[in-house]
């Protein structure tokens, strides 16, 4: 019984504290909007310095689209856990009696809802005007869904590592870049070899198998790495 009453009690804490951070997103929407602008501008501007032609862009589209996608992951970690840092409410979160494993899992899922998800609905839109192929679109979709998500989780490493520095972003930067790259190697892959008449079955099979590493993994890394950087 107790069991029972303990494992609710932990959905409970990270229902509420999804729903607590989701709130907090929607009263500063430029949480919302700042990624989400920075990939949509930033993609907007290679036509221009690069070339309007369709061929050229439809063979760049894949990678522009996944390399401005992983930045705008980027810039948003730095944030995922400085307000809560800033307010002491990350202290509380630590000393919390239910699983830091699942509180960290339920700040990370609203991190991506509030940027990852934005950055993956409008990649079509995005798409569309690089020239990609139709049939390349679902795949960037998939593959942006499923690599957007493990960004997010392996951002959230760095982001509890530096929470306690100013100006963290550099640091921030060569911390996590090495992770996400195999990330964008296989998603933009999978967007590519679709263009080309092949499937993107084995990408995305990839793409999988990082993000439930990501899942199982990465909420102890950044456990350990808030605790570092809050009782350090």
């Amino acid at each position: 019984m107790s069991e029972n009453k303990h494992s609710h009690s932990a959905f409970d804490s990270f229902v509420n504290l999804f729903k607590r951070d989701m709130l907090l997103a929607f009263r500063h929407r430029s949480d919302i909007a700042n990624p989400l602008i920075f990939f949509m501008i930033v993609v907007s501007l290679f036509p221009l310095g690069v070339s309007p032609s369709r061929e050229v862009l439809a063979q760049l589209a894949p990678g522009v689209i996944w390399v401005v996608a992983l930045l705008a992951c980027l810039l948003s970690s730095d944030g995922l856990f400085r307000n809560d840092f800033d307010d002491g409410s990350l202290e509380l979160l630590l000393l919390s009696p239910q699983p830091l494993y699942i509180l960290v899992i339920a700040k990370v899922l609203a991190h991506w809802c509030i940027t990852g998800l934005p950055v993956t609905l409008f990649a079509p839109l995005l798409g569309v005007m690089m020239y990609l192929p139709t049939e390349g679109l679902m795949p960037l979709v998939g593959s942006l869904f499923l690599g957007t998500i493990s960004l997010s989780f392996v951002g959230g490493i760095g982001a509890g590592l530096t929470v306690g520095l100013r100006r963290s972003g550099v640091l921030l930067s060569l911390i996590v870049l090495p992770l996400y790259t195999p990330v964008l190697i296989f998603g933009s892959s999978a967007v590519q070899s679709v263009i080309h008449g092949f499937g993107a079955s084995g990408q995305l099979a990839v793409l999988g198998a990082f993000l439930l590493m990501a899942v199982t993994l990465a909420p102890l890394a950044i456990g350990a790495a808030l605790r570092i950087s809050v009782e350090g």
